[in-house]
């Protein structure tokens, strides 16, 4: 790791032309969910007397970094200019060069940034490279930073613990169930979500590497849990079954639709018939430990991050997501509450104990989706 210094205040504050291209830049960020995995979000425009000389957003198959998207387009314009992007430029070598040599190669004059870059390999480095060039540098102001962060949260955690970011996301009644009672023998539930909220499902799993649920999920409800959203993705959707016992039917629809996009963690033998005929079937199978019926879940995380799996949605019951909450693996609850009372306690939202993180003191959000509520809490910082 290279000496670091202190970093520079510039002496040109950040003004309101200034932000208003900073949220432009984390607009175009947004356009890289789904394809810029497992590499950060970034967006990137470059201004020159007041106007838009050249903009790109980073997409992980295509290589260039929103910056060198954005060098590109504006060509000879570069000189002189400001350059806004929504994350503290690389000053590393990794699949391509560094973005600050590309930058003061260019003659850009100003780089503002709305946050600082928490991957090691960066924080803080591409600052002090720009400003050891004489380039003019400055971050944005709090709320804009705060988005950016946000925007690129799994892949913050994901480069500091080589683990995926959790979000437990469930839909509740007002009585704090999860499913509603069955109107009459072999009929499906009724939805405890509005429309609007479950549209919001669909893009939180487009925005996720990873899907996780138990198969206690799975054998109650038969689901396909896939991303619906219609959005273009780089790489499927990740399924990811835990199911100590391989319970999983080659029958059920996730199997059917199996296509090196399922993987199941259980403690049972990898040789048994049933085994190879999900093998056989498509499905990944990986041997974990388990203790009294539930598979580690650190061990899961671990795996999956080697996979470079920045972010996992956990879609599951309330054993499940117990014991999430006391294996201290969530980071984030999203909790979707519908105008409805079940009025019964048969499957609740979680079930045993586990440590009460005090919500009240972390960020957290309200939002509302066609009649619903939901909370979008952070358990940690």
């Amino acid at each position: 790791m290279p000496k670091r210094t202190s970093i520079l205040s510039s002496t040109n504050p950040v003004n309101e032309h200034d932000n208003h291209f900073l949220q432009h830049a984390v607009a175009l960020a947004r356009k890289g969910v789904g394809l810029a995995s497992p590499n950060p979000m970034v967006g990137c425009v470059i201004v020159r007397d007041g106007e838009i000389a050249g903009e790109g957003f980073h997409q992980y198959d295509l290589r260039d970094h929103a910056e060198i998207v954005a060098l590109k387009t504006a060509d000879d314009r570069a000189r002189g200019a400001t350059l806004y992007v929504s994350l503290e430029p690389c000053n590393h070598t990794g699949r391509t060069g560094p973005c600050t040599e590309a930058i003061i190669r260019a003659g850009v004059a100003r780089v503002v940034m709305a946050t600082r870059d928490a991957n090691p390999n960066v924080d803080g480095l591409g600052l002090e490279n720009l400003q050891a060039a004489g380039v003019k540098t400055e971050i944005g102001p709090g709320d804009i930073e705060l988005a950016a962060k946000e925007l690129n949260e799994a892949f913050f955690k994901w480069s500091a613990s080589g683990k995926p970011f959790v979000t437990l996301k469930s839909a509740l009644t007002l009585d704090g169930q999860i499913a509603l009672p069955r109107q009459g023998k072999g009929k499906k539930r009724e939805w405890i979500s509005s429309e609007e909220s479950r549209a919001e499902v669909q893009r939180m799993r487009h925005a996720s590497d990873a899907l996780m649920t138990g198969i206690g999920t799975i054998l109650a409800d038969d689901p396909l849990l896939t991303d619906r959203s219609g959005l273009s993705r780089r790489r499927k959707l990740l399924r990811v079954v835990l199911d100590s016992q391989l319970k999983l039917s080659p029958k059920s629809r996730i199997v059917k639709t199996a296509n090196k996009d399922l993987l199941v963690f259980t403690e049972a033998s990898l040789q048994s018939p049933k085994a190879r005929k999900l093998q056989e079937a498509g499905v990944e199978l990986i041997r974990a430990t388990a203790r009294s019926g539930q598979i580690d879940l650190k061990t899961v995380l671990k795996e999956l991050g080697r996979r470079e799996i920045l972010s996992v949605l956990l879609e599951a019951g309330p054993s499940l997501n117990g014991s999430a909450l006391a294996a201290k693996i969530v980071d984030k609850l999203f909790l979707f509450y519908a105008p409805k009372i079940a009025g019964t306690t048969t499957v609740p939202f979680v079930r045993g104990k586990f440590p009460s993180p005090q919500i009240h003191t972390l960020h957290y959000r309200e939002r509302d989706f066609g009649g619903d509520f939901a909370i979008e809490a952070w358990l940690r910082k």
